[in-house]
């Protein structure tokens, strides 16, 4: 069997019903589905085995440990040559696994990841996370959109990895806390190849609202300073840019007061940076309304994440 496709799930048996569905859409049919239920009160454990006269599909139940160690239980019973990691939150377009299994064969990659995209049922607020998360403007095009594949760090949403990538590192190693990025260093430093399949992109819901949006961004920000623990070339200038733009809003009301030149130059160049985001997002998601709704989505995100990274930064120099 080529891929064991790994599912960490945490009461949410609605989507993961949606995620299954669309596995059993799957042009390429070599693989099985683990579904590894990690503490959920909702479980979906009848869902999971209404799925069994259409492909393998095991279901386990483990004490809520965090999605990196319910990933790597979940490798661990797997039998397939290589894993596919994926959110319960997404779905995967008809090709997904004969674009992979393409791929890798292509590529002779060790590991991989894929980008996300929005399906066009998505909420407005669904579509501005999303532009707002792969966007240049926001992200730098770090997560989807990197001219060099091999640069592509992956995320643990649509990611995979070789057994023998697993066995060596043994998977993750520091769940919820940038566990997905540390594990892609770790593979690259080691000599596997890991690059970006631009093409094997999923559809990721993103159940957030406005808020818990904010809040994950912030928690972004600090799991980045988090992983520099283990690699300390993980933070590099893109990851600063957040916090410098957290800098440069804040900076506004005492430049206006002492240095105005200086003021409605920031003025300036963020309402460029304003307007050229909005147009690119109504021009992406083919409506003004989502262009819009993603300024203060992407400013929340920015602003939240260079919160974090800058929080968190602290937090690490008082502990020495």
């Amino acid at each position: 069997m080529l891929f064991s496709i790994i599912i960490p799930v945490y009461n949410r048996p609605l989507e993961i019903k949606e995620l299954l569905e669309s596995l059993n859409q799957q042009s390429f049919r070599d693989f099985e589905v683990i579904i590894v239920e990690d503490g959920s009160s909702v479980t979906c454990k009848e869902i999971c085995g209404s799925f069994a006269q259409y492909f393998p599909i095991t279901y386990y139940f483990q004490k809520n440990s965090g999605q990196g160690f319910a990933r790597n239980f979940g490798m661990k019973q797997a039998s397939g040559d290589f894993f596919v990691l994926l959110d319960s939150d997404c779905i995967a377009p008809p090709n997904y696994l004969k674009i992979v299994a393409e791929s890798l064969e292509l590529r002779q990659l060790d590991a991989f990841g894929g980008p996300d995209a929005a399906e066009e049922n998505f909420s407005p607020l669904q579509k501005a996370i999303n532009f707002s998360m792969t966007s240049l403007f926001t992200t730098g095009g770090i997560r989807g959109k990197l001219p060099d594949p091999s640069k592509y760090q992956a995320r643990g949403y649509n990611m995979g990895l070789s057994r023998k990538a697993f066995e060596e590192t043994q998977g993750f190693v520091d769940p919820n806390k940038g566990e997905d990025i540390e594990l892609s260093i770790r593979l690259q430093k080691l000599g596997f190849k890991l690059e970006l399949i631009a093409d094997a992109f999923v559809y990721h819901k993103r159940r957030n609202t406005f808020w818990s949006f904010i809040k994950q961004s912030y928690s972004f920000g600090k799991n980045r300073v988090n992983v520099s623990r283990f690699h300390p070339e993980a933070i590099k200038i893109v990851h600063l840019l957040p916090f410098f733009f957290l800098l440069g809003v804040f900076s506004l009301p005492g430049l206006f007061l002492f240095r105005e030149n200086l003021f409605y130059l920031g003025v300036g160049l963020l309402g460029l940076w304003s307007l050229g985001l909005m147009i690119t997002s109504t021009i992406e998601n083919k409506s003004l309304f989502i262009g819009l709704l993603s300024l203060p989505v992407a400013f929340g995100q920015l602003l939240a994440y260079g919160a974090g990274l800058a929080s968190e930064s602290l937090r690490k120099a008082s502990k020495g």
